[in-house]
């Protein structure tokens, strides 16, 4: 039987996180766009508030809400601004989600409960000047010296990049491997290890209010202990975590479909073109019945895709194609919201200019749309199965997820 309720505690947490996106960053989120800084309360605030740990079991210092309430809540987030839901992409979805399913018990400890808590940052180093999509490019070295690897190479395009304390940062162990994917690993880097630099870039077209930059490790030596899996297991572990990233993406830009919609329906009913509210010209009404098309696909999408993860099944499909659908269509949806607001649209005075600025970077990063449409096709095509890994995403348990207990 098909069941499309939330639950009171789903709705109650994304019922807070509205009161919070709304009260405290959007009467101020125009201020720090037009300056390109990130608001310096925002972070502290979420970890406050138990947002930074929101779907992490509460014996790792979460809340120990369900991935559903993972997707709810950013939606809630990039509704009001990209930049939110960018810090939970990264801090809870590629990184604290990484540590949940791959770290021992003591990493779990060391790293995922301080940033359940949010008295810690983090991010995740994958993307470098010369590897994007393409990842076994990476130039990312880490080389074996006794109880340490040396690890040099330089990351690019990281969000939190000047914020985070703890980077997970992939870099090739063997640089020789067939295919080269298998010689990737997995590391801990800790922002205050001796040869870690970082810097921020400015001059994005979007997402401007958020933290965005660069990280360079220069013969940083990082202990045994701070590896995550094992040896060759990086790409492994990168694939899963963008699972769990690709997920919040999608959920956050089916909150910008429901902006976009939102702003447009309030314009329209105010507007008078002709003698009358452009609401009731046709072709206005058009525009609005699409974003509403949208914006329910893209919720249904993410919404099936939250619900496996919370049966601990595989979703990588599932996933790109919320992914892909919702990050297309929030970018529409912003394009028709500035069409309706006609020349006000194209001024920061209306908050449309920027939410098609923001929606832009969400089409290429975690996954270019070119690569999930190569995905899906190769799974329609029968050619593209998902195996199965080491170590799963953990199914959810409410009883277990909300109990204090260690381990």
């Amino acid at each position: 039987m098909l069941d499309f309720s939330l639950t009171d505690d789903q709705l109650s947490a994304a019922q807070m996180v509205k009161d919070f996106a709304e009260r405290e960053v959007y009467p101020s989120i125009k201020e720090y766009d037009r300056k390109q800084e990130m608001n310096p309360s925002v972070l502290p605030r979420m970890a406050e508030l138990g947002i930074l740990g929101i779907n992490i079991p509460v014996r790792y210092g979460g809340q120990g809400f369900d991935y559903v309430t993972l997707g709810l809540v950013c939606e809630e987030l990039e509704r009001v601004d990209s930049t939110l839901r960018v810090v939970m992409s990264v801090h809870v979805g590629l990184n604290s989600l990484g540590l949940l399913q791959w770290g021992t018990e003591e990493q779990k400890q060391r790293f995922l409960k301080p940033q359940a808590r949010g008295d810690k940052y983090g991010a995740f180093c994958l993307t470098e000047p010369g590897a994007g999509s393409d990842v076994a490019s990476m130039r990312s070295t880490a080389r074996r010296e006794g109880d340490c690897y040396v690890v040099n190479g330089e990351k690019m395009w990281i969000s939190l990049a000047t914020r985070a304390d703890h980077f997970l940062w992939f870099a090739k162990t063997d640089t020789q491997a067939d295919p080269p994917h298998d010689g990737i690993t997995a590391f801990m880097v800790q922002a205050d290890m001796d040869g870690v630099t970082k810097g921020d870039i400015h001059g994005k077209l979007g997402v401007r209010a958020g933290s965005t930059g660069w990280v360079n490790c220069s013969d940083v030596r990082v202990p045994l202990e701070n590896r995550i899996g094992e040896e060759g297991e990086g790409f492994k572990i990168a694939m899963s975590c963008l699972d769990n990233g690709r997920f919040t993406v999608a959920s956050g830009a089916t909150g910008l479909i429901r902006a976009s919609l939102e702003a447009s329906v309030r314009y329209a009913q105010e507007r008078r073109a002709f003698g009358k509210p452009i609401s009731r010209h046709q072709l206005v009404q058009q525009k609005l019945a699409y974003m509403k098309q949208w914006y329910d696909c893209a919720r249904l999408l993410y919404l099936r895709a939250g619900w496996l993860k919370n049966e601990g099944r595989r979703n990588t499909q599932e996933t790109s194609m919320a992914k892909w659908y919702a990050t297309d269509m929030s970018f529409q949806a912003a394009n028709e919201a500035l069409q309706i607001h006609g020349a006000y649209g194209y001024s920061d005075e209306y908050d449309v200019e920027r939410y098609l600025r923001n929606s832009r970077g969400a089409i290429i990063y975690e996954g270019t749309s070119e690569v999930h449409q190569l995905m899906q096709a190769g799974y329609a095509l029968g050619l593209r199965q998902d195996g199965a890994l080491r170590c799963e995403l953990p199914a959810y348990d409410a009883e277990m997820w909300q109990s204090e207990g260690e381990g």
